[in-house]
């Protein structure tokens, strides 16, 4: 009974380890995104959000990506094991403007059909690099503090600093 939570910044990898990982240990992925975002870029109410996040982890085997401090005390109770991926700014800032401007020129369909484009991307508050830019820091520090809570419940945490840690890990599966 796996049930995992990767967190990690915003272009940290947590969606592309996640599947990896539930493909590998056949369990249920959940991606928090696909639960918060509707379409148009709107933002599922927090209490219809908490339900969905409630019903998606009362199975008994899951690894859950996402980092929703409005539902953390829904998520990290039920879990048996958090993996952080603690990367470097300098990579996950990397990350998120490659990964900005392909899935802009692509058109590519994310949660709820929404899709990124060049003007949300490099034009808009509402820009992922933006948004790695302004809370990579401050996550990265809460993290280490609540990260301590967890253990001390009993909840076993893996902190990977780069991505031959990760690569390592999967490749040890």
């Amino acid at each position: 009974m796996n049930r995992i939570v990767v967190i990690g910044s915003s272009c940290s990898g947590k969606s592309t380890f996640s599947q990896y990982l539930a493909n590998k240990n056949k369990t249920e992925y959940i991606e928090l995104d696909q639960l918060h975002w509707l379409p148009d870029w709107k933002e599922r109410p927090d209490e219809e959000f908490r339900v969905l996040v409630s019903e998606a982890v009362s199975a008994d085997s899951w690894i859950v990506d996402g980092n929703y401090s409005v539902a953390r005390d829904i998520v990290w109770p039920r879990a048996t094991k958090i993996i952080w991926l603690n990367h470097s700014f300098s990579l996950v800032l990397y990350r998120s403007i490659t990964r900005s401007i392909k899935r802009a020129a692509t058109k590519k369909k994310l949660f709820a059909g929404n899709i990124e484009s060049f003007k949300q991307t490099f034009f808009s508050r509402d820009s992922i690099i933006f948004w790695v830019l302004k809370t990579y820091h401050q996550k990265r520090k809460n993290y280490s503090k609540i990260l301590k809570n967890a253990e001390a419940k009993g909840i076993t945490v893996i902190e990977f600093n780069n991505q031959s840690q990760v690569d390592d890990y999967l490749k040890s599966l």
